[in-house]
């Protein structure tokens, strides 16, 4: 019997998450913004708003809904401090 992994971010808990900053929506960031964030981390050319060099590429984060800044999920759990935002590098 196959076991099936739970969601990255329990949904009834995503419904609720917002921006810290901007009070946003956030929503479960896809491949592709996910693959743009890796890039720009494998490249040395990601810091985060508080200015700090990214060198953890990322697994999963939540974007906010003008797709401007993403936030880190780690361990499940997701990062919503400002200064842990990622600007998200335009396409």
């Amino acid at each position: 019997m196959a076991q099936t992994q739970p969601p990255v971010v329990d949904p009834d808990l995503l419904a609720i998450l917002a921006c810290p900053e901007s009070h946003q929506p956030l929503a479960l960031a896809d491949s592709a913004l996910l693959a743009r964030l890796n890039g720009a981390i494998s490249k040395g050319n990601l810091e985060n708003v508080g200015g700090a060099a990214v060198t953890e590429p990322l697994e999963h984060a939540l974007v906010r809904q003008d797709q401007r800044i993403a936030y880190p999920v780690r361990d499940r759990i997701p990062v919503l401090l400002v200064d842990e935002g990622l600007p998200v590098p335009s396409a």
